[in-house]
Formats: structure tokens, C-alpha cells, sequence
């Protein structure tokens, strides 16, 4: 999997397959100089790839980061032709041509890459799946275009960190907000009779207006329930996720209470500790809170044999060698994340769980020996790295 990753040809097929996905979508229907659109389409796909090269090289270098940024504009452009056809046609005396723009779902992908991967990246998709919304259905179509563009910047600039998905419904009225009224400006709701009022259809005008409103709180919702999908099939935690895996009636937390509560104390400290540091440096406040409670679940496998939860009458350490009691205590790291792949969801605090030794790891591979009377956890970790050493040499 790691080689499909990387791999140059798998890259290529992924852009060939949008490419084949953006002349099906031009050439489709009855439209005026599909070939130009198209070869206008291939140019701004050209622009879109270098501008994805440049300023987001670790997403242009992973494959699955590439397929999950076309493939939603993909979905969000072969959505928009679908809606542009079916009201253009006359099938459906209710979808009329200009219901439209107040139907298609500029947000889509912009709101999705936004919570997935960040703002860059929903900034990215609403510049470009703008441009091809543009020109699926003929001439570039200037209204089509910068509703959509505005829409998707409203999208965007209200998720920059979402941690409940009541936030998204939030974006989602803000962008139906703003589609009604740049639908307004460009005279898709109406006409407006604003001398005479008694001339108006106000059942036709409340209709358009509940559709361009509901528009952006549809296509929130649908994001919203789109997300768990999309997070498992790529790997990506977004931070919805992390708040829900916060929640301290986890079982492994609720057995932390009982079996170690000295512990499960200590992750709550550290837990604290850590957001408020995450803060200060604008990092991820809530990761950092949710692996701190999970950072030491190793220790509920001999939960006696840690400080925080040993007993005033018994130390069983007294009754081990030093080298044993070491290598108990070091084995919370790994029994720690043996079962946090059973029972924790998002993976990724699993990764978090070694960071306890990269100290020790960084100074055997720096080559500093440790002295004949050095302490029995550093002599443990010595025997542990020249095991992994040799394991690695193995394979």
C-alpha cells in the first residue's frame, strides 16, 4: 500500500481519470463549443495541479490526499451538471431553467476538504471547482462563477476549526444566506416588481428563497453525514472526531476510575496541561487533550506496580530485581497500545503513545553508551534498542 502511495503511475491514472471525468461532464448534453470548454477545462486543470505542487507539497506527494481532493470536486461538478440538465430540459414543470443556481450545491466541496484537511485546501476547491461549474454548460457562465466562489469562501471561512457538527449546520445558513442574496443581485429570484408590490408572485419569491436558504443547510447536512465515511476510507481524523473520542465515559476510561485511579487522575492533569499548551502555540488543543487521557492505559494492565496507584502498606517492586521491575514499567508503552488498537477510535492517539521513549531511542542511536552503574531502566532500554536493531538488521 505504502508503494501505491507514492507511486508516479497511480498519480498519473488519478489525473487522467479526472480528466476523463471533466470531458465527460463537458461534452455531455447539448451545449455550445464543447471542444473549447473542454480544452479551457484542461488548462485550468494544468494551473490547479502546479498550484497544488507548489503550496501543498505533502498532499500533492500522497495519492490518496490527491484522489480525495479531485474525487469531492469531481462529485460536487458531476452534481452541478446533473442539476444543470435536468432544469434546462423541461421534464419537470417545477424545475424550471433558472431554479438552477439556487440548487446546486456550491459548497460541497470546499466545506468537506475544509474540515478534512484544512482551510488551505477548502480555499483550493472553491477557487477551482468554480471555474469548472462555470463551464459545464456552455459559455462561462460570470454568476454561476462568483456565487459559487463566494459561497465556497463563506464555506470555508466559517470551519476553521470545527469541533461539533451543529457548526456546520451554522456554515451552512451563512452560504444559503449568501446565495440568496447574490441570487437577488443577479435577478434568479424574481423578478421584483419593488414600486408595485401587489405585483408580485410572493409564493414564487418565498419558494426561490427557501431554496437558495435551504441550499446551504442541505448541503452542510449531507457534508456532515459524509464525513465519517470519508474519514475512515482515507485515514483522517477531523477534530468532530477527536471531541467524541473525548468523552470520559469511554470504557477504557471508565476502567481507569476503578482499576487505577491514581492514573486516571494523572491524565486528567496531564490532559489539561497539554490544551493549555496546544493553545498557546496554535496547535491541535483538542488531539493533544484526548491523547493525553489515553497516554497511559497501558498501566491498567498492572496498575499496582505505578507510584500513583500503589497502596502505603505493600511496594511490589520490593520483592522484584530492579531489572524486572524496569522492564514492567517500560511495557506499559506497549500494552498500552496492544490495547488501544482493540478499543480506541480515532488510531491515530496510537501514535502517541511511543513518544515516552523517543528520549531514550534518540540517545542509543546518538551512540551514547550508558555507564556500568547506570540506573536498570536505562540498561533496559539499551538491551530493547539493540534488539530493534537487530530485528530491523533481520528483515
Amino acid at each position: 500500500m505504502r508503494n501505491l502511495e507514492y507511486s508516479l503511475y497511480a498519480k498519473l491514472f488519478i489525473f487522467a481519470a479526472f480528466a476523463g471525468g471533466l470531458a465527460f461532464l463537458v461534452f455531455s448534453g447539448q451545449q455550445p463549443e464543447p471542444t473549447k470548454n473542454f480544452i479551457i477545462a484542461l488548462l485550468v486543470l494544468a494551473t490547479a495541479l502546479t498550484q497544488l505542487w507548489i503550496n501543498q507539497p505533502n498532499s500533492f506527494s500522497q495519492n490518496s490526499r490527491i484522489l480525495l481532493v479531485f474525487g469531492v470536486m469531481l462529485a460536487q461538478l458531476a452534481v452541478t451538471k446533473l442539476l444543470l440538465v435536468i432544469c434546462n430540459s423541461g421534464s419537470y414543470r417545477f424545475l424550471k431553467p433558472e431554479m438552477a443556481g439556487l440548487i446546486t450545491p456550491y459548497a460541497f466541496a470546499p466545506l468537506v476538504l475544509s474540515v478534512l484537511l484544512g482551510r488551505q485546501h477548502g480555499l483550493y476547491a472553491a477557487f477551482f471547482v468554480s471555474l469548472w461549474s462555470s463551464m459545464l454548460f456552455g459559455p462561462i457562465d460570470a454568476p454561476l462563477l462568483l456565487t459559487s466562489l463566494i459561497s465556497g469562501f463563506t464555506a470555508v471561512s466559517l470551519t476553521l476549526q470545527v469541533r461539533r457538527r451543529s457548526k456546520l449546520i451554522r456554515a451552512g445558513i451563512y452560504v444559503g444566506l449568501a446565495i440568496w442574496l447574490l441570487s437577488l443581485t443577479f435577478g434568479l429570484i424574481g423578478p421584483i416588481n419593488w414600486f408595485y408590490p401587489t405585483a408580485n408572485d410572493w409564493g414564487m419569491l418565498g419558494l426561490q428563497s427557501a431554496l437558495a436558504i435551504g441550499n446551504g443547510i442541505l448541503t452542510a447536512t449531507l457534508v456532515g453525514g459524509v464525513l465519517p465515511v470519508l474519514e475512515n476510507l482515507f485515514g483522517i481524523t477531523t477534530d468532530i472526531s477527536w471531541l467524541e473520542a473525548s468523552d470520559l465515559n469511554h470504557p477504557l476510561l471508565r476502567r481507569m476510575t476503578i482499576e487505577a485511579p491514581g492514573t486516571y487522575h494523572h491524565s486528567l492533569v496531564v490532559a489539561n496541561l497539554a490544551e493549555a499548551a496546544a493553545e498557546a502555540v496554535d496547535a491541535n488543543a483538542t488531539l493533544c487533550r484526548v491523547c493525553s487521557y489515553f497516554h497511559d492505559v497501558g498501566k491498567l494492565v498492572k496498575p499496582e506496580y505505578f507510584t500513583e496507584n500503589m497502596s502505603f502498606e505493600r511496594n511490589p517492586h520490593d520483592e522484584l530485581a530492579p531489572t524486572m521491575s524496569a522492564l514492567i514499567i517500560i511495557a506499559h508503552v506497549k500494552e498500552g497500545v496492544d490495547l488501544a488498537l482493540k478499543c480506541l477510535q480515532p488510531r491515530d492517539v496510537v501514535r502517541v503513545f511511543g513518544e515516552e521513549r523517543i528520549e531514550h531511542r534518540l540517545v542509543l542511536a546518538c551512540g551514547i553508551q550508558p555507564p556500568l552503574d547506570a540506573d536498570p531502566f536505562d540498561q533496559v532500554l539499551k538491551s530493547e534498542g539493540a534488539a530493534d536493531h537487530a530485528d530491523r538488521a533481520h528483515d
